[in-house]
């Protein structure tokens, strides 16, 4: 028993076909319409420059590694661990004249106001706290490398 199709049922066969394809052409010009989109606006990160890479990201920082001293009513952040260790070694009042000097850039005269101390006191202080604290800070640097 052959069935070969009538004529009708060869039109639905066809119609179908031609359904079929029209929906995988469609489809097909949705993917490359979809592909084109994505060349003109995705950038891919290797291709992008140090500045932009900068842009699109932020990096959270914490006050964990950092140390605070309070001078005189100020609140002053140490963030280099080594420099908090060697500011620690220091009497107050020469890391007062230090951390009032260089990290909130006041003059000699202007911590002497401060301190109620002599202006040529505080330009000693500074000059043998920095004294100090470059060998410090050596001898902690030797002491690490070996």
């Amino acid at each position: 028993m052959d069935h070969t199709p009538s004529h009708d049922e060869l039109t639905v066969m066809h119609q179908f076909d031609r359904l079929c394809q029209l929906a995988l052409d469609g489809e097909a010009a949705n993917y490359y319409r979809h592909m084109e989109y994505r060349r003109n606006h995705e950038v891919n990160f290797s291709d992008m420059t140090e500045t932009e890479l900068n842009s699109i990201f932020v990096m959270d920082k914490y006050d964990l590694d950092n140390s605070h001293f309070q001078v005189m009513g100020y609140d002053i952040e140490v963030k280099d661990i080594l420099l908090v260790e060697a500011l620690q070694a220091l009497t107050e009042k020469k890391r007062n004249v230090v951390l009032l000097s260089y990290f909130l850039e006041m003059s000699d005269a202007e911590i002497a106001r401060e301190m109620k101390l002599v202006h040529s006191t505080i330009r000693e202080h500074r000059i043998r706290s920095l004294e100090l604290l470059k060998k410090l800070m050596e001898e902690k640097m030797d002491g690490a490398e070996e």
